[in-house]
């Protein structure tokens, strides 16, 4: 006795066709699975036809480019915006461009032709093809051009800061109305300049600044300080020194009574809280023995 009966029941015709459609769907898989594997192979080729014939195409292209390049019209341009089909027209190499775009990068800015040299590294002799065509923004090269005027000064040009007159101050490169005035104002409060170190009180001041007004002016004859010894100063003594107070004054002392003496006016910077950014100005007050 069957404990289960099947529920769905076919004819013979019927288990024929199931049989003859399985027969037919594993054929079809097998050609599939067949005609899979040859097919990349088939595949690889024709993309390895079509890669050498962009290649053939480029290569024509290239030649092309070769043969107008001497119709090629270079107009006045920026450097600091080459891009990589820009510099390879121009004749620069790879590396070359690379260096550049990566100096800009960083946003920085070439500002000249030996600017760029240096940051890419091109030869003399295609710097001295490309520079005449560097087009720099006016306010650069307005800039260039007041900085060399300012270095071609000659010695006679070169005047008295303690008498220079308030057309001579602004007469130097960086310095304008406001500065030229502020130079004047000190000069009188101090009756006269010792020293170019005694400009540095005034903010804003730079060092580029100070070096320029060095080399356009001199200090014929400057104001006399009476030096004081650091190793025998009172606290008295050393308070009228400029930028010391009585705690700085009572530190110097204890720092000298501790090492016995003060070998180099350089160990003041030893003692804490010392006013180091004005140190140029008070040592021109000091003295050892």
């Amino acid at each position: 006795m069957k404990l289960f009966k099947s529920h769905i029941t076919f004819t013979k015709q019927q288990r024929y066709g199931i049989f003859l459609l399985v027969i037919v769907i594993v054929s079809i898989q097998l050609c599939y699975t067949f005609i899979s594997l040859k097919s990349p192979i088939k595949e690889n080729v024709a993309l390895i036809k079509i890669i050498q014939l962009a290649k053939v195409e480029l290569d024509s292209l290239y030649k092309q480019s070769l043969s107008a390049e001497s119709g090629y019209k270079t107009y006045p341009f920026n450097p600091n915006y080459i891009t990589d089909y820009k510099g390879y027209r121009l004749g620069m190499k790879t590396e070359e461009i690379d260096r550049l775009l990566a100096y800009r990068d960083q946003n920085k800015w070439i500002n000249s032709a030996r600017e760029f040299q240096q940051v890419t590294k091109v030869s003399d002799s295609l710097l001295e093809t490309l520079s005449p065509y560097f087009k720099f923004p006016d306010w650069v090269t307005s800039k260039a051009n007041q900085q060399n005027s300012f270095q071609s000064k000659s010695k006679n040009e070169v005047f008295d800061l303690n008498n220079a007159s308030l057309d001579q101050l602004k007469s130097i490169y960086g310095i304008g109305d406001f500065y030229a005035n502020k130079i004047i104002e000190l000069r009188q409060k101090l009756n006269g300049f010792a020293a170019y170190q005694e400009l540095s009180v005034i903010n804003g001041l730079t060092p580029e600044v100070l070096e320029n007004i060095k080399k356009s002016t001199i200090i014929e004859s400057p104001r006399i300080i009476n030096t004081i010894n650091i190793n025998t100063a009172t606290k008295a003594d050393l308070v009228k020194v400029p930028y010391i107070d009585y705690e700085i004054a009572f530190k110097i002392i204890e720092y000298r009574t501790l090492n016995e003496k003060i070998s180099s006016i350089d160990e003041l910077l030893k003692i804490n809280t010392f006013p180091t950014y004005k140190f140029e100005i008070i040592k021109l007050y000091l003295h050892i023995n």
